[in-house]
């Protein structure tokens, strides 16, 4: 109690601090009343006292009740479909899990590849990457579908964490948390931050991402970082056992456990497929990908893979509803406020004289090691991306090159801490990798990553033509 008191009057403080202040010239004082509630927001999800859709459902009811924002304004982010197709992702997560299809396909993949532990790691993140775009829970990915695979494999080669962790289940663990780092960044639908990345860039800049520009600009750096990331762990920090025949034992058993692959599971895995597909075709076709995502929920509804009581036990779809559409109209409301605007040209007139190039990288690197200080993507995402946003392309640098930028990284900087993001605890509390290493490898892995996705991937970008 003494902790939610303490952290609820930081909170309070923080906005009656502004609001103090005097209103900077150039801003209307209900802009400057927006940005102090803003803030207050933010600092309420970097703390929580609360959970976080709660903090979300009472920010918007004082923007409300204290006449800030008529109530159609401050609820006006739960009729953006981005947040829709989010929600509609977090079905399909839960008809992979519910149908054992995430599950049948990982040991699959194991059973035809696992016969080494390289290619263990990668089997184990090319499973990841296979289920990414229809699991925006990245904590339920790799969770509840991929953490009982690692773990179960560990300790088939006897790898325990008490005595011998480093025999197999150190790298296997560390390999699967920052392979989910990567395949988090790589589809709007596979964290469910992304699509309010991609919205505040529609708000901040004026510029639309779509599912499939999202894919189609991560797809080269993504790959080569799945790539390279589990063949630098595996040589900096190796395990001590290199070959892995059990694997594929254990995967033959559990697949026999499992039985034929289920009626339920071909339809889940049909309605992937055409997902996938009319996602990766929409500037053809014309179909908005929150309709390509409601149309999967509902084939899963008429065909009994999920029952209405399904959809509404799905408490991250509906957590997710609450926090993310609260918070996409505060951030309208701000940016049509005028704030944006004014601090992205107040901020980039202090950086006038620097080549635009080397402001982007400093704001990139500040950016991504400010995640030291968050323990939530989107609390990240929230508290500093429209403003980096603002102010890279205030000093000149070219708008998409920023948004992709800040939206990769705001994924990718998940590497660097025990707590970074949802699956970091469950990983490092399986007690295989020490903190001290565990924060030496991630910051390694986020140098690699952004050497990767802001040096190839800008040159991917530049030749699709996006700067």
């Amino acid at each position: 109690m003494k902790q939610v008191l303490w952290k609820g009057a930081v909170i309070i403080g923080s906005g009656l601090c502004i609001l103090a202040l005097p209103v900077p010239e150039g801003l209307q004082i209900q802009a400057w009343q927006l940005f102090a509630l803003f803030v207050s927001t933010i600092i309420a999800f970097i703390l929580q006292p609360l959970p976080i859709g709660a903090l979300a459902f009472m920010s918007i009811t004082v923007a409300i009740a204290t006449k800030v924002l008529k109530p159609a304004a401050a609820l006006s982010g739960f009729s953006d479909s981005t947040i829709w197709l989010i929600v509609s992702a977090f079905l399909f997560a839960k008809s992979f899990i519910k149908t054992g299809l995430g599950k049948r396909i990982a040991f699959l993949l194991i059973e035809k590849m696992g016969s080494s532990t390289l290619r263990l790691a990668y089997t184990i993140v090319l499973t990841d990457l296979i289920i990414s775009p229809a699991t925006p829970s990245n904590a339920a990915r790799a969770g509840g579908v991929l953490y009982p695979i690692v773990r179960s494999l560990a300790s088939a080669f006897k790898s325990e964490p008490e005595t011998s962790p480093r025999r197999v289940g150190s790298y296997l663990m560390q390999v699967e948390y920052q392979g989910n780092t990567i395949t988090s960044a790589m589809f709007m639908t596979s964290m469910a931050g992304n699509p309010l990345a991609a919205l505040l860039a529609a708000q901040a800049a004026g510029i639309e991402i779509s599912w499939g520009l999202w894919a189609l600009a991560s797809v080269v750096p993504g790959v080569l970082a799945l790539l390279v990331i589990p063949y630098y762990l595996y040589k900096v920090y190796p395990p001590e056992l290199k070959k892995t025949p059990e694997a594929k034992l254990l995967a033959r058993q559990e697949l026999a456990d499992m039985g034929p692959m289920t009626g339920a599971e071909k339809i889940v895995a049909c309605i992937f497929v055409v997902a996938l597909l009319l996602w990766s075709t929409a500037q053809y076709t014309g179909i908005h990908a929150t309709a390509v995502a409601m149309l999967g929920v509902s084939a899963m509804l008429l065909t009994h893979i999920l029952s209405w009581q399904d959809v509404m036990q799905e408490k991250g779809a509906w957590d997710t509803l609450i926090w993310m559409g609260a918070l996409v109209g505060l951030a309208g409301q701000l940016a049509k406020s005028g704030f944006i605007k004014w601090f992205s040209t107040s901020v980039g007139s202090m950086l006038t004289g620097i080549p635009w190039l080397w402001a982007f990288i400093i704001l990139l690197i500040v950016y991504t090691y400010a995640h030291y200080g968050f323990a939530s993507l989107t609390a990240h995402i929230t508290a500093m991306y429209s403003a980096f946003l603002t102010v890279a392309i205030a000093t000149g640098a070219p708008a998409y090159l920023a948004a992709l930028g800040f939206a990769f990284m705001s994924n990718l900087c998940m590497s660097i801490t025990h707590y970074a993001a949802s699956p970091a605890p469950i990983y490092y509390g399986a007690g295989y990798v020490p903190q001290g290493k565990w924060w030496s490898l991630g910051f390694q892995v986020s140098v690699i990553n952004l050497i990767i996705w802001i040096g190839v991937g800008s040159l991917w970008w530049k030749t699709l033509g996006l700067w």
